[in-house]
């Protein structure tokens, strides 16, 4: 078990970034331990797959935020495709996907990520996104992101600053590997000479935020949880995710009862002098 932060408290951004950075590294090591023994697949009412790996992962996450001084309302997918969903008020509260990519991790390709989130007022403001079969771990507060390695499953070091790149002539695109969509291959063609990138997980984001590319489309569904994290590293970096209709995307219930009223809207995500069709 990771030692906590002594002051991570909610207005903390310090503190509780380095308790995402722990939480993430810890349940991205119970995550490889069953990626190298091997688990079975399940499927969840949606018909999504979930596996033992998932419900470790978010267990260790839950247990460490549930030690913070204050508490702020979390919203984790297996708990919420559980129905167990707190109320979500004006004083922020996070979001945490224990696997994203879980087909991925299925399929054993190392793109898989653990994502912690929290938002404010609608907005992602801190976020880590670690993928622990990379041992890369991104990190971001207003102002600023990181890049790090995780050499050992344990100890995050060379850490450096990353910030998104002026969008190339023409664009490098980073799309879904598992949710590719007609509406995103218009959206490409519409790029004529782009280089696209398959990706899965919130490492789509990263990629913009270390300025390895320009453009994110995402015309699929998605949840919250699913994205936060890894925009809020965007946002940090100098990026931004965009509604269709040009204005950000926003965090939090939307109208629709259960899990439902965290699904996410189509988007697109930039880099700095971005400017999407």
């Amino acid at each position: 078990m990771l030692t906590m932060p002594k002051a991570a408290a909610p207005g903390d951004e310090t503190a509780l970034l380095s308790l995402f950075e722990e939480l993430a590294v810890e349940a991205g090591a119970a995550i490889m331990r069953h990626y190298e023994a091997g688990v079975a697949v399940e499927e969840k009412a949606d018909a999504s797959p979930v596996t033992e790996a998932d419900r470790e992962a978010e267990a260790i996450i839950l247990a460490g935020l549930a030690r913070l001084p204050v508490g702020t309302p979390c919203v984790s997918e297996e708990a919420a495709s559980g129905g167990v969903i707190p109320v979500c008020g004006d004083g922020g509260f996070l979001l945490v996907d224990p696997l994203d990519g879980t087909r991925e991790f299925i399929n054993r390709r190392p793109d898989f990520t653990v994502n912690i989130a929290l938002v404010r007022a609608g907005a992602p403001v801190l976020g880590v996104v670690y993928a622990p079969a990379q041992g890369l771990l991104y990190a971001g507060h207003p102002g600023a992101a990181f890049e790090a390695r995780c050499r050992d499953g344990k100890t995050l070091t060379d850490r450096r600053p990353i910030r998104t790149e002026t969008m190339r002539q023409p664009p490098r695109i980073v799309a879904s590997r598992s949710h590719l969509t007609p509406e995103t291959g218009a959206f490409i063609a519409r790029h004529p000479g782009a280089e696209t990138v398959s990706v899965g997980s919130s490492l789509k984001f990263c990629i913009i935020a270390r300025g390895d590319a320009d453009l994110y489309p995402r015309f699929g569904p998605t949840m919250q949880w699913d994205t936060a994290a890894g925009d809020a590293i965007l946002r940090a970096a100098g990026g931004r995710t965009l509604n269709l209709d040009g204005s950000p995307l926003t965090y939090g219930p939307k109208g629709a009862d259960g899990i439902e009223a965290f699904a996410s809207s189509f988007f697109v995500a930039e880099g700095a002098g971005s400017r999407p069709d």
